[in-house]
Formats: C-alpha cells, sequence, structure tokens
C-alpha cells in the first residue's frame, strides 16, 4: 500500500529518512525467527526469516502472521484468523493483533500504529513491539526473545519512617554551611591603588 502514497519531500523525507536509518535487519530477522517458531506450533507457516525491511513488509503486511503469532500466544486472544485481500480488512487484523497485545499486557508505548505497517511508514517500531510482546512472553513464563522483563518492585513504608525523613534537611535545601563564594573572581582583578 505504501506505493499509493506520495513521495515524502523537505522535513517529512529528512524524518522518514532518520526513521529508517535505525532499522536493523538483525533485530528483524531475530524477530521473524521466533515468530515463525511460535507459529509453526499451531501449523502455521513456515514463512520467511529474513530481516531485510521488504521481507518483513511483505510477511507481515495482511495482518495474518501477526494474527496466528498471537493465536499461538494466547488462543482465545484471535477469534477468527483468517488471510484477508481487502485493504481495510488487513488493517483490522493488524489492529486485532494490536489490542490482542494489549490486553496481553505490552504497554501502549511499545505497540505500533496500524499505518506504520500497512503503509511501511515506522517498520522499527514494528519490529521493537515484536519484541516487546517476546519480553512480555518471557516475563509469563513462555517462550519469548529479548532480555528479561524487569519486575516491580514496592517499597513499604511505616508512618515512623515517612516523618523521620520530614526532618531531614536536604544539601540543597538552605544549607550555608561548607562551600561559599568566597574568595572567587571571575573575569580580569580589579586593583583599586590609593
Amino acid at each position: 500500500m505504501a506505493a499509493n502514497r506520495a513521495q515524502k519531500s523537505g522535513f517529512a523525507a529528512e524524518a522518514q529518512a532518520k526513521m529508517n536509518a535505525k532499522y536493523d535487519d538483525a533485530v528483524a530477522h531475530e524477530a521473524m525467527a521466533w515468530i515463525n517458531d511460535r507459529i509453526s506450533a499451531i501449523g502455521e507457516g513456515p514463512i520467511n526469516t529474513s530481516g531485510s525491511a521488504d521481507n518483513v513488509y511483505e510477511v507481515l503486511e495482511d495482518g495474518y502472521v501477526l494474527c496466528a503469532l498471537m493465536k499461538a500466544i494466547e488462543p482465545s486472544s484471535i477469534k477468527t484468523l483468517k488471510r484477508q485481500k481487502l485493504a481495510f480488512k488487513k488493517m483490522e487484523n493488524i489492529n486485532a493483533f494490536l489490542e490482542a497485545i494489549e490486553k496481553y499486557g505490552v504497554a501502549k508505548h511499545d505497540s505500533f500504529q496500524t499505518v506504520d505497517l500497512y503503509e511501511r511508514t515506522n517498520l522499527t517500531q514494528v519490529v521493537l513491539s515484536i519484541h516487546a510482546l517476546g519480553r512480555k512472553v518471557n516475563s509469563k513464563g513462555g517462550k519469548g526473545i529479548g532480555p528479561k522483563e524487569s519486575e516491580r518492585q514496592s517499597r513499604e513504608w511505616t508512618e515512623e519512617q515517612l516523618k523521620a525523613g520530614q526532618n531531614v534537611i536536604g544539601l540543597q535545601m538552605g544549607s550555608n554551611k561548607g562551600a561559599s563564594q568566597a574568595g572567587q573572581n571571575f573575569g580580569k582583578a580589579r586593583h583599586i591603588v590609593d
């Protein structure tokens, strides 16, 4: 679908060039290989695991493979799994995947927008979203990709500890002890002769 868009110029072309420069074939290959492993478990695939931007777009563009991935991870998350030919149906597949990963626990800021994939405007974010899903799968005990997701470590403070903290004056809060500006000269010194 990206072929139907007008070519960008000016600032938009510069911004698109910067986004395209961030694309990493190795990271994309890792994501595509993980997708292939996951969907083969439910009888889908195999897919081409090349990390090139052209291949990632061709494989994922209709949203079918992404929906199959989510169905392999969480079977109840995708209701229907069907290849689509119409543009709006393809975008519905992509949107169904995005809604499913959000329900699964992937943060909204780690997700991509439908047009990022369908119109090929930001494939880097698409690959990063797949990696974010892989981290979430890891944290839930599944076979994911990427580093382990950090876990929240909440602290519990007693009222006594909180009140004790109010009595401490920080070093930057009104202390006049220690460093001062005495003896500092800025610029040429002024010599006064009697």
